[in-house]
């Protein structure tokens, strides 16, 4: 998966996950590992 539409999915997820600041930018590191790591299987 290409690492720009890889980080616009996570930013998208994180911000209808993410409670607050700290919570929407782990939100988005767990989303953005995620991905990468299903892209690898």
């Amino acid at each position: 998966m290409n690492k720009i539409i890889r980080a616009l999915i996570a930013g998208w997820g994180a911000k209808k996950l993410g409670g607050g600041c700290v919570g929407t930018i782990v939100v988005f590191v767990i989303i953005y590992y995620l991905l990468g790591y299903c892209d690898r299987m």
